[in-house]
């Protein structure tokens, strides 16, 4: 019945203990294949990282962006924005959040410097600057990247 109860209650998975390391990660990897998230298997540097949604690819060790097939020319400030959001897909994050993990400072409630990148980042990567649906402003909150929007 907890098995039953966990999967309606909305959980992909249900493990039941003792389960062996390898099962473990064999469901992991079941998972990630099934996700629209793919990381790159070489797990020896962070900065070898691919993040993959739909016909979207990022490529964090050669800052490369590639969308539909074609080259997206990024700056390293509009990179650095992207990469943060991706990473982060599905996640809203604030401008303060953006600001510190960005930055290295804090956000002081005047700047919009942030607002503008994102303007930049979604023009470049053709969201609809009047009503975005890849890069999206969550009003109040800060910015959503959604996953699902990059086939």
């Amino acid at each position: 019945m907890d098995q039953v109860a966990g999967l309606e209650a909305g959980a992909d998975d249900y493990v039941k203990k003792p389960i062996m390391p390898r099962v473990l990660l064999a469901r992991i990897r079941a998972l990630l294949r099934r996700s629209s998230i793919v990381f790159q298997e070489d797990q020896k540097c962070e900065e070898n990282a691919v993040l993959i949604f739909g016909k979207l690819e990022i490529i964090k060790n050669s800052r490369r962006v590639k969308f539909k097939n074609e080259e997206i020319e990024l700056s390293t400030g509009e990179f650095d924005l992207l990469w943060y959001l991706a990473e982060n897909a599905g996640k809203i994050i604030s401008r303060e959040v953006l600001y510190l993990g960005l930055k290295g400072y804090d956000y002081d409630g005047l700047d919009r410097s942030m607002d503008v990148a994102v303007s930049r980042v979604r023009k470049k990567m053709g969201d609809n600057p009047r009503s975005p649906f890849r890069i999206k402003t969550v009003w109040g909150r800060g910015y959503l990247f959604v996953p699902d929007a990059w086939r």
